[in-house]
């Protein structure tokens, strides 16, 4: 329950953020240029809280559909427009203008996500070391010589600090299907440079898990389900559970390893969980009931139980932090946001043209979901989320769609070098083909969505 409550405000946390930081970028370039803008409303419909504020009277609204927004401005094509206003209108400003005041709600995009970016790299972002396991047998990773204990120093040229910066430097090469340069030190301290070939990577593999399809594996830590310390006055030792107990099971069902004890004692929040536990060579039954304990929006299961300070030494010695001052962040945090817009671009292309399946385009419930993944984990989690969709919201309305900003751009492009605003009748044309698209994309997206809700 309070699951699906984290799932749908960060939700509409995301959305409420972007959207208000779009259509900012769009207000301020309005008001810059001297035009006067008549709303400024975060979502559709009707109005479910509205203000006017302002020497114009703008209208500040909040309405019923969250998912959008709009900034309305005095036009001639929308409305009257009394005389002395008339050059505060949108559609009698310069074609510069009008491009400046169209352009700046994808740059706010990008502009929020190099800030959020920046003070990632800036505060750390933890992760794990790019260790490899030992690959399977027939894999790219077992042909190109990986072994066990390889650290992944560069994949083409580009740093690798953590695992998640060798899964994207991987799928960013995998989707070229050519051969990949890894560089690497050995568990025995050589540095060489292993080369996979991509070529055989089909789309399949890359809706699915790429990486064991390439013969990747972080060398995992493998911590046993075995209690290293009990909170004094706690559910673990009021239940009678001591240090050095393993959990073999819970109501019957096997326990594979501490993240596994983990995740079934906070979704047993108030439940009566049956714990068979090992202790001296002999097998004990005890019944516990976690208590219920707040972790940011949710509500998780806790007993008072930790790992031991060995096991915790050994989660230090697998884990990293990666961190750059703050000088070094804003160059990294600009080559981010280029980064993830450019392969945005390459992906949507690749749909276009068959080489990456359609299943890869996400709607509403799948970025709902992780929306509510990454705040469960995290604020950094949920802010690094954050930066991606907001690029990827930028780079969506640049595409040359009408009824999208690029859509606009592209009508500007055609007046400058014909010298006259495209007609209406041209104009018209465009936004049923462009609402066409977007409804048919939008259709295709929620299909997906729910494709993956029953298939898991």
């Amino acid at each position: 329950m309070m699951s699906g409550i984290t799932t749908v405000l960060s939700f509409l946390a995301t959305v409420a953020i972007l959207v208000v930081i779009h259509e900012y970028g769009h207000y301020l370039a309005a008001r810059a240029c001297g035009v006067k803008v008549l709303r400024f409303s975060v979502g559709f419909g009707r109005p479910l809280w509205l203000r006017r504020f302002g020497r114009d009277r703008t209208e500040w609204s909040i309405a019923s559909v969250p998912l959008g927004g709009y900034v309305k401005m005095l036009d001639e094509r929308e409305g009257d427009v009394a005389p002395q206003e008339r050059h505060r209108a949108f559609n009698n400003q310069t074609v510069g203008k009008r491009i400046a005041i169209v352009l700046a709600g994808p740059m706010a995009n990008f502009l929020l996500a190099f800030v959020l970016y920046w003070a990632l790299f800036v505060i750390g972002q933890p992760g794990t070391k790019p260790i490899v396991d030992a690959p399977a047998i027939g894999t790219p990773a077992a042909a190109a010589g990986f072994e066990r204990g390889d650290t992944v120093l560069a994949i083409d040229g580009m740093r690798t600090q953590a695992w998640s910066d060798v899964y994207w430097q991987l799928f960013k090469q995998a989707v070229k299907r050519e051969a990949i340069d890894i560089e690497v030190r050995t568990a025995a301290g050589r540095e060489v440079t292993r080369r996979i070939d991509a070529r055989g990577i089909s789309t399949d593999d890359l809706d699915k898990d790429l990486m064991p399809r390439l013969g990747f594996k972080a060398l995992g830590l493998k911590l046993d389900p075995v209690i290293g310390r009990v909170i004094e006055g706690g559910v673990a030792q009021k239940s009678g559970l001591l240090a050095g107990d393993r959990v073999v099971a819970i109501d019957g069902a096997e326990v594979r390893g501490w993240g596994d004890l983990v995740a079934r004692v906070r979704a047993g929040a108030g439940k009566n969980l049956e714990f068979t536990i090992e202790r001296g060579g002999a097998r004990l039954e005890r019944k516990v009931t976690p208590e219920s304990a707040s972790d940011g929006a949710a509500s998780v299961g806790r007993i008072g139980i930790g790992l031991s300070a060995e096991q915790e030494a050994r989660i230090a010695e697998s884990s990293t932090i990666v961190r750059y001052g703050p000088l070094e962040s804003v160059g990294r945090a600009a080559a981010r946001v280029w980064e993830v817009s450019i392969f945005s671009l390459q992906m949507l292309w690749r749909m276009v043209t068959g080489d990456v399946s359609w299943k890869n385009l996400s709607g509403p419930l799948t970025i709902a979901d992780y929306a509510g993944q990454t705040a469960r984990l995290g604020l950094v989690w949920y802010l690094g989320f954050l930066a991606v969709i907001s690029v990827s919201l930028g780079v969506l309305n640049l595409l040359p769609v009408p009824l999208l900003d690029g859509g606009h751009l592209l009508y500007y492009v055609v007046e400058i070098v014909q010298g006259s605003p495209v007609s209406e009748r041209v104009m018209e044309f465009g936004q049923r083909i462009g609402l066409a698209l977007l409804l048919a994309l939008t259709l295709f997206a929620f299909y997906n969505d729910i494709n993956r809700l029953l298939t898991g």
